[in-house]
């Protein structure tokens, strides 16, 4: 954990069909249960919502089929244990029943403790990993850079959820 920063995730994705077609209920139904998990776990600072307890009436981008996921975590390693070593990993194995491929789906930043990122600012730092690749700006799980204030960059988290 470092002192002053913490860090920012987004992830997106392009649903099959809108978020209340019955292609997509199991998803849907099951978002009040994984983002409770979410804020149980170890090292959780704050996630994205819009105006219900998820982000699902967002409309982040021209397509209304994209979906926009956002959160701030302690740690690589808090965000990595909640998406790899919790119930949540499970639900990510059915990603492609819920949602079509997406090329730069994920980007990983650090953000001053207390700062909560905006939709635009989030999309932002995924488009400068799509341009650049992994740097300071935005990274992954397996290529991490250190918090601006850190002694020691965080380990690569190299689970996949397949």
């Amino acid at each position: 954990m470092t002192g002053g920063f913490h860090l920012a995730q987004i992830n997106i994705g392009r649903l099959k069909a809108h978020i209340d077609d019955p292609q997509i209920a199991d998803f849907k139904d099951n978002l009040d249960a994984i983002n409770a998990l979410a804020e149980g776990s170890p090292g959780f600072v704050w996630r994205f919502t819009g105006d219900g307890n998820n982000a699902t009436d967002v409309q982040a981008f021209d397509d209304p089929l994209m979906a926009i996921n956002m959160s701030v975590w302690e740690s690589v390693a808090a965000l990595g244990a909640f998406v790899y070593r919790s119930e949540h990993v499970a639900f990510m194995r059915r990603r492609r029943e819920w949602f079509h491929g997406v090329d730069n789906f994920m980007a990983l930043w650090w953000t001053p403790a207390g700062h909560r990122p905006t939709p635009q600012e989030a999309i932002a730092r995924l488009a400068t990993l799509g341009r650049l690749g992994p740097t300071s700006e935005a990274f992954t799980f397996k290529t991490p850079h250190p918090a601006p204030d850190a002694a020691h960059p965080p380990l690569p988290i190299l689970d996949e959820c397949a």
